[in-house]
């Protein structure tokens, strides 16, 4: 087992361990590939293949607005998944890119095979559907904070949700996923420092 699977399969085990069979079918419905920094993996208008795993680096997945201005919608890193599952079960044409923001490792499968792996193979349905619950709880509490909590409180947040990010993003990214300025992203950061 390579390396890279064997973190997929180690993530798992944070919900519900697999078995040496389910570990051996799902080893062979990935693909594991190389993507380079500022390489798309999803973009506008195309329909989302793949549930991403993150071995290695760094993505996030945006929208552009009609005047051009970017909105950071999630960041993902290592023993993360992304997706646009909108497009992914629908089959819809993507209103999302989805970027590397450094070189990555990643391993994707795509939609017949995650079927497979629901219908003949039930942890990977609870395993998945944890994984799911997991990030709508994350898009909740995100809208609760755009809703009513203050730059300051929202860069709090956004530390806890990404504390291995935070050095490794731009302060316009930040900002863009915080809907705030990158100067006042600025002066939260150098208010922390005092």
């Amino acid at each position: 087992m390579s390396k890279e699977t064997a973190s997929l399969i180690n993530y798992f085990k944070s919900y519900i361990p697999l078995s040496k069979e389910e570990t051996e079918v799902l080893k062979a419905r990935i693909t594991e590939r190389r993507i380079k920094r500022k390489q798309f993996i999803l973009q506008e208008n195309e329909i989302c293949l793949y549930y991403t795993f993150i071995v290695s680096g760094c993505f996030k997945m945006y929208s552009v607005d009609k005047d051009g201005i970017e909105h950071n919608l999630q960041f993902a890193s290592e023993n993360d998944w992304i997706v646009d599952i909108d497009s992914f079960h629908n089959k819809k044409p993507s209103k999302l890119y989805i970027v590397a923001l450094e070189n990555s490792i990643v391993l994707q499968i795509e939609k017949t095979d995650l079927w497979y792996l629901y219908t003949y193979y039930p942890k990977f349905d609870r395993n998945f559907r944890v994984i799911i619950e997991q990030k709508f709880i994350e898009l909740q509490n995100r809208m609760l904070q755009n809703i009513s909590a203050t730059g300051d409180e929202k860069y709090e947040f956004f530390l806890k949700q990404y504390p291995q990010l935070a050095n490794r993003l731009s302060n316009t990214q930040i900002a863009s996923y915080l809907g705030i300025t990158p100067q006042f992203l600025s002066k939260i950061r150098a208010k922390r420092i005092k």
